[in-house]
């Protein structure tokens, strides 16, 4: 008859609901016990900050963590604990916080001038340093941000076309900027904005089967019959909509069909840029058979200067004229001490050879993973992912989440962080692990405990 002889179905759900609302309180009490600075720091934030925070996807209920110091893969709240950083900035702090190295690169830069209003050397070697290890990109132009960089992408494909649409696809990511943001598809950021924007226009889906790849290319070619369209801008991997990894067949037909019709092909390699994926750009990890391949220009920012304010766009000789003096205005893009960073953290980089670490790593995290969804199918789906930008996606209908109307991914990344573990979440249902490029297999190790811990929780 179920549970007990006299306890109808309904009492069974409403038992089952009110455990399950006890044990949030108790969760939401506890955090809240253990975090008293954080909480006092929130109530007087709001006072001058909207949110209580400038960083508005860090919020967390029923307050955030503030963020004390860094150190390595380490990040200490304002309360005093430690937590394993699988975060770092949303991948900008490719190194980790605080690399004692990077730090004394900033020191020497400090005293002799942080910004110039006129040309500086280290600009020069930062540009030159690129362009030695992308040949197929020939000119770059620095800016503060990769939402800048994209920008500045942009408004070049519209001045070399003439055309100012730009197709764009379902899932993506480009920033908040007013441009940037008519190619971003989660309406979470649109809508607020959707007066002073107008249309969005049509987003075309972001293939992952070979069906939906045929569906995508009949979209596009659609799309370029109706609208003066002159670039077509994607991400090789999407990472705010649950990692999502193009094809090398994907690229390659937006590499053909933007040929057909002399459109430039943008790629957006902000967040899967700067040897996270085991290469300097993602498109060169996905296309490693195809080493013809190129892109027409491509954005970077977060990691490009180990966590301080830098971006860049790289360009084909066609469009080099576009980048000269007077195209793109920046106040702080390429200055020396942003530069000191970067030229310091590509030193590191290769010299320790952290470009095949972040493979071996991410691999080894990914093999993990994939046996803890065969352990407990009924909590995890699938991993995904390239090196050290790894997804993971939860299944639907998680019980104890099925109380709170927030998303699962923000539930599941609130108990890794009570654990001690930082993630981030991407989409409904995913979580991300964007470990710096440094990180050692013992740190890897550890994290992998702490999300078994909290997995092992959600399968009972």
């Amino acid at each position: 008859m179920g549970p007990t002889d006299s306890m109808t179905q309904t009492e069974k759900t409403r038992r089952d609901r009110e455990q399950l609302q006890a044990a949030v309180g108790a969760a939401v009490s506890a955090y809240t016990d253990r975090n008293p600075r954080s909480r006092e720091m929130f109530a007087r934030a709001q006072q001058s900050l909207p949110g209580g925070n400038t960083r508005t996807g860090t919020h967390m209920d029923p307050f955030p963590f503030y963020a004390d110091r860094g150190e390595g893969v380490l990040l200490f709240d304002l309360d005093g604990h430690p937590l394993l950083d699988f975060v770092n900035n949303n991948t900008a702090l490719i190194l980790g916080h605080a690399h004692p190295a990077v730090v004394q690169a900033l020191q020497q830069q400090l005293p002799k001038g942080t910004g110039f209003p006129r040309p500086q050397v280290l600009e020069v070697e930062m540009a030159e340093l690129l362009r030695e290890r992308i040949p197929s990109l020939e000119r770059l132009r620095f800016c503060s941000s990769g939402t800048e960089a994209v920008l500045n992408a942009l408004r070049t494909a519209r001045a070399f076309t003439g055309r100012h649409k730009t197709a764009k696809f379902e899932g993506a990511y480009h920033g908040l900027g007013y441009g940037a943001l008519t190619a971003t598809h989660r309406e979470h950021f649109r809508n607020p904005f959707k007066k002073q924007l107008g249309k969005f226009g049509h987003f075309a889906p972001f293939p992952i089967t070979s069906k939906e790849l045929a569906e995508t290319e009949t979209q596009l070619k659609v799309l370029f019959k109706k609208h003066p369209i002159g670039a077509v801008l994607v991400e090789p991997i999407q990472g705010e909509s649950g990692v999502n990894c193009a094809s090398p067949d994907y690229l390659l037909g937006l590499r053909e069909l933007c040929d057909e019709r002399n459109l430039l092909l943008l790629l957006d390699e902000v967040q899967c840029g700067h040897f996270r994926t085991g290469n300097f750009f993602g498109w060169q990890t996905i296309m490693a058979a195809h080493t013809e391949f190129a892109p027409d220009a491509c954005s970077m920012g977060k990691s490009i200067a180990a966590g301080l304010p830098m971006g860049a766009i790289w360009a084909s000789a066609p469009l080099q004229d576009l980048l000269g003096p007077g195209t793109h205005g920046t106040t702080f893009g390429g200055t020396p001490l942003v530069s000191a960073g970067a030229l310091k953290a590509i030193e590191i980089i290769e010299r320790n050879n952290l470009a095949q670490n972040a493979t071996n790593i991410g691999n080894y995290l990914a093999e993990q993973i994939g046996q803890l969804i065969a352990a407990h199918p009924n909590v995890l789906r699938e991993v995904r992912g390239l090196g050290l930008m790894i997804g993971v996606e939860l299944v639907e209908g998680i019980a104890a989440f099925a109380e709170s109307k927030r998303p699962a991914s923000v539930q599941i990344v609130e108990r890794l962080h009570a654990a001690g573990l930082l993630t981030i979440p991407a989409g409904a249902r995913v979580f991300r692990l964007l470990p710096p490029l440094n990180i050692s297999k013992t740190d890897a190790d550890e994290g992998l405990t702490l999300i078994e811990s909290v997995i092992k929780e959600l399968a009972q």
